[in-house]
């Protein structure tokens, strides 16, 4: 058994108990890296090919001018980027 450790508090959790993944409601996945995740999209804004920046919740977050800037863009807000066709 392995013990959880919440980093706010340094106080140990109870045991998580395992999850299957494919089993979560709509409402838990949005939840689920909502603040480390960001969706990288290619879009067409204006009839110019365009990157928007969703976060892992789906709400929209910024748009770019090219795929390397929004990469960038999210890895300096400290975020995982995720490309999405």
């Amino acid at each position: 058994m392995s013990v959880q450790v919440n980093a706010d508090t340094n106080e140990m959790a109870p045991p998580m108990e395992p999850v299957d993944i494919r089993h979560l409601s709509t409402e838990q996945l949005a939840r689920l890296g909502v603040s480390q995740i960001a969706y990288v999209k290619p879009i067409r804004l204006n009839g110019a090919l365009a990157y928007a920046i969703h976060a892992a919740d789906g709400t929209p977050m910024a748009v770019a001018g090219d795929r390397d800037l929004a990469i960038a863009a999210v890895m300096q807000h400290e975020m995982l980027a995720t490309l999405v066709h």
